[in-house]
């Protein structure tokens, strides 16, 4: 990769012909290397050997204070000041998630506007039906409640593409360092759990790289309470409708929740279960680079695509199968007469009209007509739904649920979540969709008219943070530490976490007279 033609001529008699086959490999990477950093590749390695070489010094040398001219070591003397650098860190990523909720709020009310405005003509142009009501009630309504969210998603992944290319992520990592000797880890450890705020599977993977098996285990059981990006959208969803003023504090909140646990699950399990001394580390600090636009806005497409791919599959066929179990049976026995109803709501609407000339006043009745007969409508279709299968399902299991606030509706939910973190919001979405209001298209209006407080939507906040990840996750747990044993300790171990911490929030609010 350094173009040493010393080493060339060694490849070429160990591989032969083969070696033509490196040689292009290498050409094709110094030329993308190049296109991203906008620099020769053999500056960019001396800088990362050098980089390395300021990480060990920065651990192991005391030196006197003196002049240094250099621009990267003059700013490393505030970032990763001992009293300093922790608060500016914590500053830094509450600003992220502050910029995340405001920015992306004004494309999010545009999407979501779109996607009514679509749902409305669907109504109009297809005929009524269950295709037309899947359509509509299903993907619509599911996929459309977690798209709104890609303007949040792309400003999260900016940001940290920001820390990742400027350079500060290394800081983070050697900040981290000593936190993370708290839990019997080390700074190496924090790469994966950093990983884990964009997606856990391949952070999970990325714990290869310690080389102590206690470490690797101890990481991977705590990696889950960082919290994925997949859980974003359940964050601002429910942030956004019951903290709309502090929704940026409420969700970094959140995630600090996350980082504090896993310490002391960390020192918890390091000092029960995996005892052991942990390894050395020295980190790596590269010089401070001006981010280029271009490498920004592609590792911001390449999380993105992810988020998008959910969408057209996972998310897609979760929708639908929601829809399903929660539109099936057709034919149930209500305890309400709703036709004897709607039939003396026409009576009593005829005979308003038959008692009056006045043409305001009949245009008034049949306005409040109208809105009777929407609002008796979908109190019907509630009452249906409960009695659906995943009906049935919900209220079978909410008595677990119900000490934490949640109704039967997010309580089914919570237990979709388990396939994908996004589908929560669209399982809520679908479930929500008929609601004792005719005006409970918005779903953040619909969960407000439910009943749901914000003291339980911020319950549920922290059991989606901590409870079982998504099926993929636990798929590559199991993968990654070969046994049973550790994977369902983890599913257990974190779903009554997730109980007992919600339990705290709503009763202990409860308790002190909080909403």
């Amino acid at each position: 990769m350094e173009g040493d033609v010393e080493v060339a001529k060694t490849m070429e008699k160990l591989l032969g012909e083969k070696a033509t086959l490196l040689f292009e490999e290498v050409q094709r990477q110094r030329k993308h290397i190049s296109g991203l950093f906008d620099d020769e590749p053999e500056i960019l390695m001396t800088e990362q050997r050098y980089g390395f070489i300021a990480g060990i010094m920065r651990e192991v040398v005391k030196s006197a204070p003196r002049a240094r001219a250099d621009m990267s070591r003059s700013i490393d003397l505030v970032l990763t000041n001992r009293y300093l650098g922790f608060p500016l860190f914590l500053f830094f990523i509450w600003a992220m998630f502050q910029l995340t909720f405001t920015l992306g709020a004004l494309p999010m009310e545009w999407i979501e506007a779109g996607v009514e405005l679509l749902s409305e003509v669907l109504v109009e142009v297809l005929p009524a039906g269950l295709f037309a009501d899947m359509l509509v009630n299903g993907v619509l309504a599911g996929v459309g409640a977690v798209i709104v969210f890609l303007p949040n998603i792309l400003i999260l992944f900016f940001c940290i593409a920001i820390f990742e290319d400027t350079g500060y992520m290394a800081r983070a990592a050697f900040l981290m360092d000593k936190v993370m000797h708290l839990v019997g880890l080390h700074g190496k450890s924090f790469i994966p759990l950093l990983m884990g705020f964009g997606c856990n599977v391949p952070a999970i993977m990325a714990t290869r790289t310690l080389e102590n098996e206690r470490d690797r285990i101890l990481t991977i059981l705590i990696n889950p309470l960082m919290s994925c990006s997949a859980r974003l959208p359940v964050y601002i969803l429910l942030a956004g409708t019951f903290f709309a003023a502090r929704a940026g504090t409420v969700i970094f909140g959140i995630y600090v929740l996350g980082i504090v646990l896993a310490v002391l699950l960390g020192r918890l399990f390091r000092s029960t279960i995996l005892k052991g001394e942990s390894a050395p580390f020295v980190m790596e600090l590269p010089p401070y680079r001006l981010p280029m636009l271009k490498s920004l806005l592609l590792h911001m497409w390449d999380r993105a695509k992810m988020f998008l791919r959910k969408m057209g599959g996972i998310i897609l066929v979760g929708s639908i199968v929601i829809w399903f179990l929660s539109s099936f049976p057709q034919t149930v026995t209500l305890p309400f007469d709703y036709e004897a109803a709607f039939n003396e709501l026409s009576s009593q609407h005829e005979a308003g009209l038959a008692a009056t000339d006045d043409a305001e006043k009949m245009a008034a009745l049949t306005q409040e007509y109208e809105i009777a007969v929407a609002r008796l409508t979908h109190q019907q279709e509630a009452q249906i739904r409960e009695r659906s299968y995943l009906g049935r399902m919900g209220k079978a299991i909410a008595p677990v649920f119900e000490p934490l606030g949640f109704d039967w509706r997010a309580t089914v939910a919570i237990l979709s979540g388990f396939v994908a973190k996004e589908v929560v919001v669209s399982t809520l979405a679908v479930l929500y969709a008929s609601d004792d209001d005719p005006d409970s298209a918005n779903l953040s209006e619909a969960l407000l008219r439910s009943g749901m407080t914000p003291l339980a939507g911020l319950a549920m906040m922290a059991f989606v943070l901590l409870y079982v990840p998504c099926l993929a996750t636990v798929a590559m747990i199991r993968q990654e530490t070969r046994s049973w044993q550790w994977t369902g300790f983890m599913v257990v171990y974190s779903t009554v976490l997730a109980w007992i911490v919600a339990f705290v929030i709503f009763q202990g609010g409860r308790a002190l007279g909080l909403g």
